[in-house]
């Protein structure tokens, strides 16, 4: 499988390109932790939203994919409106489409959008914005930049 680095400077100018792309007021932002972690940080900041509220999920063991997503820490959203789902990729579309649908049977007079830095055609959810398609296995800056930071990857 190509393996492809994703550099913090290529995040950074993605992410202005997701801003230029979202044409949604929402009042609360929801990362999916960990990858969506620093894209709703940023974007958090960028709206100058303070509700962000992460909800984590399990769905991969390393790079090989699991059979089920396990959905925890779940966001109390009973006071949001228009709420944005953020996460890095939507891969097969699983991870997104149990957040999508937990929240919504959770919260159902709550609005739900989707974004995400990139999106495989063959997902079977489309996130509502995105910026690129991945052509292979992406490393990521944020799992990969502090492994050798003593000269091993002993983490």
């Amino acid at each position: 499988m190509e393996r492809y680095y994703y550099g913090y400077e290529e995040f950074r100018d993605d992410l202005k390109a997701l801003v230029s792309k979202i044409d949604w007021e929402f009042d609360t932002i929801v990362p999916i932790s960990r990858g969506g972690l620093s894209i709703g940080h940023l974007l958090g900041e960028f709206y100058n939203i303070r509700e962000v509220h992460s909800i984590h999920t399990i769905g991969y063991d390393d790079t090989t994919k699991l059979d089920k997503v396990t959905i925890t820490n779940i966001p109390d959203l009973s006071r949001a409106k228009r709420v944005l789902i953020v996460d890095d990729i939507v891969d097969s579309g699983d991870t997104i489409d149990e957040v999508l649908e937990h929240l919504k049977a959770t919260y159902p007079s709550t609005q739900f959008k989707t974004a995400s830095i990139f999106y495989k055609k063959s997902a079977k959810i489309t996130p509502n914005w995105y910026v690129k398609e991945p052509k292979g296995w992406i490393d990521f800056f944020w799992s990969e930049d502090l492994k050798d930071i003593n000269g091993t990857d002993d983490r």
